[in-house]
């Protein structure tokens, strides 16, 4: 297990339609680390944004898939997509909205 901090751990907020239906229900979703484990990301929720109580964590992982690139000299070049892993976070009643998503 790789020795992550907490400002490791979440990569970015994820911002779809379904993401923002989801907000009424606190309810945030980001993109974090593969190794991350469910309690080490809801340590750095908790850590990263003062006045959050987290009381679920779901997360998710999406496998590369197979792709090809198109390059002039050589044709086609096999590849893959990054695997990347999704963090669903249910804040606690009573807990404090994350001010990263207000406003959108």
């Amino acid at each position: 297990m790789a020795d992550l901090k907490y400002y490791d751990i979440i990569l970015k907020p994820l911002m779809t339609e379904k993401s923002m239906e989801m907000l009424e229900n606190q309810c945030y979703s980001f993109y974090v680390h593969p190794k991350a484990t469910k309690t080490q990301i809801k340590e750095a929720v908790e850590k990263l944004f003062a006045g959050t109580k987290v009381s679920k964590v779901n997360t998710l992982t999406t496998h590369p898939k197979k792709r090809h690139r198109r390059s002039q000299q050589q044709g086609f070049r096999p590849g893959r997509t990054a695997k990347r892993k999704k963090a669903l976070v249910t804040l606690a009643p009573g807990s404090s909205a994350i001010e990263l998503f207000e406003g959108i």
